[in-house]
């Protein structure tokens, strides 16, 4: 099982956002991908489920070619990807139960399934995916304004996990969040990914964040990839891009 770009190119108008981008995530794998803002990483993650197509090239998840479906048949590969946005989303009128288990009750998942679940099969896995993000039962009636952000974020994820995608893919996760926050989303990204043996793409800025986490980190810059490699490897680059979010790394760990 792998996510695999060979010979990526997008563009927007004259601009080129992604150009003859190829690269393999193994399973397993927590592959952070960094890079200054506008320069492909959120277009990136839009391939792998199809919402965006590429110019030329192509996007393989488990040796599917992604490009070559139509959208009734992208529910398969959506199904497998799981998507973790950069704000909660969470809709405000639904509980928190009705919001983890909203993709469990979709016509799509239903029709995928030998038969539908149950309404106890349902809660259990609800209360499951909560305890995967250290969140208990009690909050399962509550809304999304009663809860802090922190924990938004969190029901966010359950409801991500409840599906059970074998790739999660996470935009931008720990933007907005104070310092404290952003570590616990860390920390579950890496035991989610170890714990559920899922593979995690996860687009940042943060090079910190990269740095505790990540397996390999991929680098975008002007449209291409500047660096692809393990993270030791990646501290030794000389690159001034790739040094100065380290310099900027070390900078916020002294204050």
């Amino acid at each position: 099982m792998s996510i695999r770009f060979e010979n990526v190119t997008k563009t927007f108008g004259s601009r080129a956002v992604l150009k003859d981008i190829s690269f393999e995530v193994n399973t397993g794998e927590i592959l952070f991908i960094l890079g200054k803002s506008g320069m492909g990483k959120s277009v990136t993650l839009k391939h792998i489920v199809g919402v965006m197509k590429p110019d030329t090239g192509r996007v393989r998840v488990d040796q599917e070619d992604v490009t070559s479906l139509k959208a009734r048949e992208l529910f398969k590969i959506r199904r497998k990807c799981g998507m973790v946005f950069q704000h909660p989303a969470l809709l405000d009128s639904l509980t928190v139960f009705d919001n983890v288990s909203f993709g469990l009750k979709t016509p799509q998942y239903i029709q995928s399934l030998s038969q539908p679940l149950s309404p106890d099969e349902i809660l259990d896995i609800v209360i499951e995916k909560l305890a995967l993000v250290h969140l208990g039962p009690e909050i399962l009636e509550r809304l999304p304004t009663e809860l802090s952000y922190g924990m938004q974020k969190r029901v966010s994820l359950a409801r991500t996990l409840a599906p059970q995608p074998s790739y999660l893919l996470f935009d931008e996760p720990t933007t907005g969040l104070d310092p404290i926050t952003t570590r616990a989303i860390n920390a579950l990204i890496l035991d989610l990914s170890k714990k559920l043996k899922v593979t995690s793409i996860v687009v940042s800025h943060d090079m910190s964040c990269a740095l505790e986490i990540a397996d390999r980190i991929l680098v975008l810059d002007q449209a291409q990839i500047l660096a692809h490699d393990r993270v030791d490897e990646i501290k030794k680059s000389k690159d001034p891009l790739i040094s100065a979010f380290l310099e900027e790394t070390l900078a916020q760990n002294l204050e």
